[in-house]
């Protein structure tokens, strides 16, 4: 994934002075030397053929410790000239606003966006309103066509570097229950990248009138972009033969399984059972508990819920991530009960982290008796 270092940067400077290279020195928190950049392409039409300075005008002590010296690569999107609407209050404030259904006040502010892909650290990103920033007069200039042609390159790398996180390995054939269960966590720990690559992917492109068809591409997913540009041709799929929708299939596909009711009725107490604020003992694993019920109730309703049969080395998988995620929660349960002073509050705890014991059996029972058939 992306590695983000605007809190860690004290100043820098961005050179695109010499056409198709992008060099560059960053002080970050707690080094004396700076991080250094030597890149292929160049920067954006705002930036290109200039010099751009900039500082950190927040005093910060997050420091950067992955991120290797000398970043060798290839440029991303490199601009100034984005704007967003940043709010002027604080976090507490605007929190408060909002849930008085009040407007918060905002001012418009230019968005720094330094993005490169480097031999060490992958993508990294620079994405901050709070840098004083400071331009040379440029050196050569930059055209439109010439700065469509580098944004395609950037796509293009964006692209090489999601193709090497999320690995696409082929399958093998398998034949026992067990077997099917290892090929079904390969196949899920592979979703599991390419559900983080495309959450990259979304986040980097949200605001772009172009989204749908820049996150295609940038994913690999060459044969929609093909539907997308014959929808625009007009030659969208043969029509089909609707059929109305009623109530029973809704029920099929829909009906919930005991295991899974049983997984979502703890998600849902917990959330009552572990509410603390922020600053109480115990705050950030209360969220622990509550996540990861809340994953396993999800997590259970793909694998169970509905009539129609799944393959048995799926459920095993997903079985046994819910067990994984279950012994999250009561390891949370404990440190909980460790700095829980009520003796009411613990009483509950304690029968609730039982309720979670029982359910894990249940699921542990349910692995056996699948492995079995």
């Amino acid at each position: 994934m992306a590695l983000r270092i605007e809190k860690a940067v004290l100043r820098g400077e961005i050179d695109n002075t010499v056409e198709g290279t992008t060099t560059g020195m960053i002080w970050v928190v707690d080094r004396e030397d700076p991080i250094v950049l030597n890149l292929v392409g160049d920067c954006w039409r705002d930036l290109a053929g200039a010099k751009l300075s900039f500082s950190n005008l927040k005093l910060t002590d997050v420091r950067a410790d992955d991120l290797a010296v000398m970043q060798t690569g290839v440029v991303g999107d490199i601009t100034a000239s984005r704007k967003a609407r940043v709010p002027t209050c604080d976090l507490e404030e605007m929190v408060a606003l909002q849930a008085a259904g009040k407007e918060v006040p905002t001012v418009w502010k230019n968005v720094l966006y330094l993005e490169w892909f480097s031999e060490a650290n992958g993508r990294v990103v620079i994405e901050t309103t709070d840098f004083e920033l400071s331009l040379s007069e440029s050196l050569w200039s930059m055209d439109g066509d010439a700065e469509e042609a580098q944004k395609m390159a950037n796509m293009q790398a964006m692209r090489d570097f999601l193709e090497g996180l999320i690995a696409r390995r082929p399958g093998k054939s398998t034949s026992s229950s067990e077997d099917d269960e290892f090929e079904w966590e390969r196949r899920l720990r592979d979703s599991d990248r390419m559900t983080d690559a495309y959450q990259e992917v979304l986040e980097k492109y949200m605001d772009d009138p172009n989204a749908q068809q820049k996150e295609a591409f940038v994913m690999g997913w060459d044969g929609l972009l093909g539907a997308m540009a014959d929808a625009d041709d007009g030659k969208g799929a043969l029509p089909v033969e609707e059929r109305e929708w009623t109530e029973e299939d809704e029920d099929e596909m829909f009906r919930p399984h005991p295991l899974q009711e049983e997984a979502q009725e703890l998600a849902i107490r917990a959330y009552d059972l572990m509410h603390r604020e922020p600053e109480a003992s115990g705050y950030e694993d209360t969220l622990v508990v509550t996540g990861t019920l809340t994953e396993v109730a999800g997590k259970l309703a793909g694998a169970l819920n509905g009539t129609y049969e799944r393959e048995t080395g799926y459920v095993l998988a997903i079985l046994k991530r819910c067990l994984a995620r279950q012994n999250e929660a009561l390891s949370a349960c404990r440190r909980i009960l460790e700095v829980t002073e009520d003796l009411d509050e613990s009483r509950a705890i304690e029968a609730f982290r039982d309720e979670i014991f029982a359910l894990r059996t249940k699921l542990t029972d349910m692995r056996q008796e699948l492995k079995r058939s």
